[in-house]
């Protein structure tokens, strides 16, 4: 599914447990535009990628799924977000979610 002017949601710095409500709520308001099928996840700035982000993501992907089967995907994804999510078992388990790589 591609869009031509997906809606962005940019994380940098590091993600800890205590942004993941204001991230959902940030992407919460970007699927209020009608039509909108596709969000990048721009990670690119993230720092010290941990399982505190694979959480963020986890439950960005269920914020995306439960707003009408809007696809996430993750743009610039560094090597270790994209090792921690396969560790874990949610690089299969989040089929909406697409990683795209850097």
């Amino acid at each position: 599914m591609e869009a031509t002017n997906p809606k962005v949601l940019v994380l940098t710095g590091r993600v800890t447990r205590a942004d993941v409500p204001g991230l959902c709520a940030e992407l919460e308001a970007l699927l209020t535009a009608p039509g909108t099928t596709v969000v990048d996840c721009d990670v690119g700035g993230v720092t010290d990628p941990d399982l505190a982000l694979v959480e963020a993501v986890a439950r960005l992907a269920l914020v995306a799924r439960r707003a009408g089967g809007v696809v996430l995907r993750l743009r610039d994804a560094p090597a270790g977000l994209r090792s921690l999510l396969a560790l874990v078992g949610l690089s299969e388990v989040l089929g909406h979610v697409r990683v795209d790589p850097p």
